[in-house]
């Protein structure tokens, strides 16, 4: 199992819905044209979303506010200088902040029209932010 699953199931302040199925997952690939990193992979089977820690991961679910998919292609428009191989892990909701994900796990973060800058190197660290 992989650290971030396990850490967000030792956490009591866990609230999750119900894990994707794989079908779901290769699905949100294909709309985005990339492929997840496999820390993010394990956590959409295992949680589909999830919130631990102050921090509201995207997932798979229909709320389009939480939906990887959806808020993705909606960040990509508003702000052009990130690399289409990235993906929302979190809208922070303060002055524009995003953090997004790399296939290899790196997490970033962006403010508005501004390129992404490294944050730190996967999931499980920054649930500990």
């Amino acid at each position: 199992m992989d650290n971030f699953v396990l850490a967000m199931k030792h956490r009591d302040d866990l609230f999750f819905l119900k894990g994707a199925s794989e079908e779901q997952v290769k699905s949100a690939e294909i709309k985005l044209g990339l492929g997840f990193s496999d820390e993010y992979r394990s956590y959409l089977l295992a949680f589909g979303v999830a919130s631990a820690n102050g921090h509201e991961f995207t997932g798979i679910c229909g709320s389009p506010r939480l939906n990887v998919v959806d808020v993705t292609l909606e960040e990509r428009r508003y702000n052009p200088n990130v690399p289409p191989d990235l993906y929302v892990v979190e809208e922070a909701n303060i002055d524009g902040i995003v953090l997004w994900q790399s296939q290899a796990g790196k997490i970033y973060q962006t403010r508005p029209n501004q390129p992404p800058v490294p944050l730190c190197d996967s999931l499980s660290e920054l649930l500990e932010m």
